[in-house]
């Protein structure tokens, strides 16, 4: 079950600090599937697809075709493609208050400078596969690409032993506005969205989860492309002050673990009886899970319960963990979230448990893991738009730009670039 300790045990920092996601061995096999795929394209996209997913394709059938997602429209259950479209509308009108416009500004001399935004134009969405069927993942990726202006967004995910794809996936990605769904995953998807293939044309950005092969096929292959982050296993830690009922706080933690064995779910509290209480509610509500067996074992080895002196440090240990998803089961929610530093997705009070945040709510639920929210945010539409910058001198902008830019070239040893001034200065302007 799940292990409880007292901070700052040596125990407790160990969990807390976590076992190593990304293993040395795993990246080096990683590393030859995206250089054969670079190499070899279809070919080894079609070898791997056989040998992974025991799949036999042709390249010819890597890519889905309309009347494949037109056939999953009319499989899936009415209420379901309802209430994607309703979480669609969710999504997509949190993301557009993130829109940026193109901006200038002028000067006293008439010379201008501002920022261009344009939309990327080609972009790859990776949709997990396997233990369970992913279609939030399809929404929480492709409508931000969408909002920002990406005409272009490419769907990789992998197939079943016979080829399929889940019906729920393909319906999410028409709905989603996905242009192309290739039945392809695993690092081998990565590789073939970096360098393209016959069937598959390049993209410039990859974004979504995966399995660790993907998320490392993702690290080898940026700077080729562009990357959203590197996921690792989902995470989530409740703060409680023991006013919330025990139930809540088991239930979210369980909405978690039960993503795969690797999942980390903590509970941090001053409150060591409403502790109790939180453990024992866990174990009534896995035993009715059918994903029990995942889930608990997420609880034993990678879960923890950890009883702080007070609420201040709990925060503490938060904000060192910087988790995927934070809960704040406390009186005053608003009041705490000042305390907040390093969070990937802070949930406010009783009333918002994590799954919120997965289907429903608005923001993408693609967050930074692995503490790697002390720097890094959720997926958003500027994670789909590029920025220039833009400079328009005018002649007398010139003019008084010119001394200091060429004694800061010649400090620098550059005189070439003062001269890039003086040259105009020495010509008549017009």
């Amino acid at each position: 079950m799940i292990p409880v300790y007292q901070w700052p045990s040596l125990e407790a920092q160990e969990r807390i600090q976590g076992k190593a996601y990304f293993d040395e061995e795993i990246q080096l096999r990683v590393e030859k599937i995206v250089q054969t795929v670079r190499e070899k394209g279809d070919e080894a996209l079609l070898e791997y697809t056989r040998a992974f997913d025991g799949c036999a394709l042709k390249a010819e059938e890597l890519r889905v075709s309309e009347a494949e997602i037109d056939a999953a429209m009319e499989k899936v259950e009415p209420d379901f493609l309802a209430y994607l479209k309703q979480a669609r509308e969710h999504i997509t009108s949190f993301h557009r208050k993130q829109k940026q416009q193109s901006w200038f500004s002028q000067d006293e001399t008439g010379s201008i400078t501002g920022q261009l935004y344009r939309p990327l134009r080609r972009v790859g969405i990776y949709v997990p596969g396997g233990t369970a069927s992913y279609s939030s993942t399809v929404l929480m990726t492709a409508l931000p690409a969408k909002v920002a202006g990406v005409k272009e967004i490419v769907m990789v995910t992998p197939p079943g032993s016979k080829g399929t794809l889940p019906a729920a996936t393909l319906a999410a990605a028409r709905i989603a506005g996905v242009t192309e769904i290739y039945r392809v995953g695993g690092a081998q998807a990565v590789a073939a969205l970096a360098y393209g293939t016959a069937t598959i044309p390049a993209v410039d950005k990859i974004v979504g989860p995966g399995n660790i092969y993907v998320a490392l096929a993702k690290k080898a292959v940026f700077g080729v492309v562009g990357i959203d982050m590197l996921a690792g296993p989902s995470e989530i830690l409740i703060i409680g002050d023991g006013s919330a009922a025990p139930e809540y706080a088991a239930a979210d933690m369980l909405s978690q673990a039960e993503h795969d064995r690797r999942a980390r779910a903590f509970l941090l509290t001053p409150d060591a009886a409403w502790a109790d209480a939180v453990i024992q509610a866990v174990k009534e509500q896995l035993a009715l899970l059918p994903r029990q067996e995942i889930a608990a074992a997420a609880l034993k080895d990678y879960g923890a319960v950890i009883i702080t002196a007070d609420l201040k440090e709990a925060f503490t240990v938060a904000n060192q963990l910087a988790p995927e998803h934070l809960e704040l089961l406390v009186v005053e929610p608003w009041a705490a979230l000042a305390q907040v530093e390093n969070a990937g997705a802070v949930f406010l009070g009783a009333y918002s448990p994590e799954p919120l945040g997965d289907y429903w709510a608005g923001p993408s639920h693609v967050l930074p893991t692995g503490g790697t929210a002390r720097y890094a945010s959720p997926l958003t539409v500027e994670d789909f738009v590029k920025r220039s910058s833009i400079i328009c001198m005018s002649g007398e902008g010139l003019e008084k730009a010119a001394a200091p830019v060429e004694y800061l070239a010649g400090a620098e040893g550059l005189v070439a670039h003062g001269q890039a001034l003086k040259v105009r200065l020495k010509k008549e302007r017009v």
